[in-house]
């Protein structure tokens, strides 16, 4: 019963935190829930067992120890952004047991077994878009139930102590994203907890485990503009004899380097690239356009969804800088960016995926914004 109330009032404070407003929330926030288990290990206190005896008259002879068992978690948490989280849940470290020997002729068995339930806060290290490092901290209330018997000259005055306690608990893990929403975790935690005769110890818990965001989608592909479908012409009448007005240009494109326009990693435009931008506002000036494309490009280097908005920002920023110089209305440039799926660059000439800056210099093609201009002669 007191196991149960601790679990009402552990699950009512993790809600009153998880629910406060924070200032650091972004889109990896969210509820989530999950299951570990694995291999248990306590150390048991062979000392304390062979003083025990001789207080009673009794000398330890031999003891063989099983301090290995299975032991599994339930969790739940709220992860507030990509490096934070607070976590609750139940545990059960098993089952440990020892068989002592004793002169005069006689054993002591023991067997005991742990657990509780416990609430943690969780420090997350992204290592890449899917995997990532975790170290826990908190706190566990842990009941330990003993079950002792004796034969020959052995006797037990206390068959079945327990005991109840609050103690501190950590661990370190690794996890990986199968998707947004699945995730595979390993992680080592050692949990300290009182033991049913007076003293204290530490199980630890190595474990695999599932983990489930609820409500995390996968991003949606990014949109390309799909060309107009050709329209069939209609009879052209045989011409009479009158000069025919010339065709209008076809459509122009300027490629600017994204490393001339902005810094690494940056959607801001450098004071150089907007000396280049200013060039082009200029040679628009007067003529009269049908539409200006803008479309920003990466390297391959980062993950999609990153790579998508750095590319889409700097899109924006060249349209609004272009709004801003040269009159331009607003609704005749479209921006998009894309996710490095259109490089310039081809895999067998920057080999490797790794953040170098050989790989860096050797991509440099690949970032780049171009500007699609279609325009009709000015008006004569």
């Amino acid at each position: 019963m007191k196991l149960a109330n601790a679990t009402r009032k552990l699950g009512l404070a993790v809600l009153a935190v998880v629910t406060a407003p924070l200032a650091m929330a972004d889109d990896s926030a969210g509820w989530y829930g999950g299951i570990d288990a694995g291999r248990s290990r306590s150390k048991i206190d062979d000392s304390r067992v062979a003083a025990g005896l001789l207080n009673g008259g009794l000398t330890q002879t031999s003891i063989a120890d099983d301090n290995r068992d299975t032991g599994y978690k339930l969790f739940g948490g709220y992860q507030f952004n990509k490096y934070f989280a607070l976590e609750g849940g139940y545990f059960d470290l098993g089952r440990f047991h020892f068989a002592a020997d004793t002169t005069p002729t006689g054993t002591l068995n023991g067997t005991f077994k742990v657990r509780g339930v416990n609430f943690d806060a969780v420090g997350i290290a992204p290592i890449t878009d899917r995997f990532s490092a975790f170290g826990r901290v908190g706190a566990n209330y842990a009941e330990t139930r003993d079950s002792f018997n004796g034969t020959g000259a052995v006797v037990v005055l206390d068959p079945n102590p327990s005991k109840r306690g609050t103690n501190y608990k950590a661990g370190l893990g690794l996890q990986y994203d199968f998707t947004r929403a699945l995730a595979m975790r390993v992680e080592g935690e050692r949990y300290r907890v009182n033991d049913a005769v007076g003293s204290k110890a530490n199980v630890d818990l190595f474990s695999v485990g599932l983990v489930y965001r609820f409500g995390a989608k996968e991003p949606a592909p990014a949109q390309r503009a799909m060309a107009p479908e050709p329209v069939a012409a209609a009879p052209v009448p045989k011409p009479m004899p009158v000069t025919a007005p010339p065709p209008p240009p076809a459509p122009t494109k300027v490629t600017f380097s994204a490393d001339s326009l902005f810094d690494f990693n940056k959607s801001v435009i450098k004071p150089a690239g907007q000396q280049a931008l200013d060039k082009l506002a200029a040679d628009l000036k007067g003529d009269s356009f049908s539409v200006i494309n803008v479309t920003g490009h990466t390297d391959r280097i980062g993950g999609h969804e990153y790579n998508l908005k750095l590319s889409a920002r700097r899109a924006e920023a060249v349209k609004a800088y272009l709004v801003q110089t040269s009159g331009i209305p607003a609704d005749k440039i479209t921006a998009t960016g894309t996710d490095g799926s259109d490089p310039v660059t081809k895999p067998s000439d920057c080999k490797g995926n790794k953040k170098t800056k050989k790989l860096i210099d050797c991509l440099q093609p690949d970032r780049r914004v171009e500007v699609e201009v279609a325009a009709t002669q000015p008006a004569r």
